[in-house]
C-alpha cells in the first residue's frame, strides 16, 4: 500500500489554537469576558524557549477547546493584521441565525465592536458576525442553515 492509497489517521476533534498578546493581562480579561472562557490555574512555558515568555490557556468549559494567549519578551507591540503570513481570522460556530442575533446585542453589551449579522448566498449560503479582540485579531461567528 502506497501513502496515496492509505487512509488518513484519525482526528478526535478540535483541541486549542494560540495567539500572541500585546498586553497578556488585559486579552485574558477580554476573552474571559466576551467569550465566557476560564482560564487554567498555571502558565505556560514556550516549548524550547522557556526564557521568551509563558501562555496562559483559558478553557470552553462546556464543549472543552481552548485558546492560548501567549506574552513573548520579543513583541514589539505591533497589532495583528491579516495582511500579513500567520492568522488571518478564527471563526466559531453557532447553531441558528438567531444565535448570531444574541451574540450581536452581547457584543453591544459587552462594549465589543462589531459588523453586524451579515446573511450572504455568495459563494454560499451562510450568516457571519466579526469582531476583533483586543489586538484586532479578527474573530468570526458564523452559521450555516441547514
Amino acid at each position: 500500500m502506497t501513502a496515496a492509497t492509505r487512509a488518513r489517521p484519525a482526528i478526535a476533534g478540535f483541541h486549542h489554537f494560540s495567539i500572541t498578546a500585546t498586553d497578556l493581562d488585559a486579552s485574558v480579561a477580554w476573552y474571559q469576558r466576551v467569550l465566557g472562557l476560564e482560564p487554567l490555574p498555571m502558565t505556560f512555558p514556550h516549548y524550547g524557549a522557556e526564557e521568551s515568555g509563558h501562555a496562559v490557556v483559558l478553557l470552553e468549559p462546556a464543549q472543552r477547546w481552548a485558546i492560548g494567549i501567549h506574552r513573548h519578551v520579543a513583541n514589539p507591540g505591533t497589532p495583528a493584521s491579516e495582511t500579513v503570513t500567520g492568522l488571518d481570522h478564527f471563526a466559531l460556530a453557532v447553531s441558528s441565525r438567531e444565535d448570531l442575533d444574541a451574540w450581536a446585542s452581547w457584543l453591544d453589551a459587552q462594549g465589543v465592536a462589531h459588523s453586524g449579522v451579515t446573511d450572504t448566498t455568495d459563494p454560499m449560503p451562510y450568516s457571519v458576525l466579526v469582531f476583533r479582540d483586543p489586538d484586532n485579531i479578527q474573530l468570526e461567528l458564523v452559521h450555516l442553515p441547514g
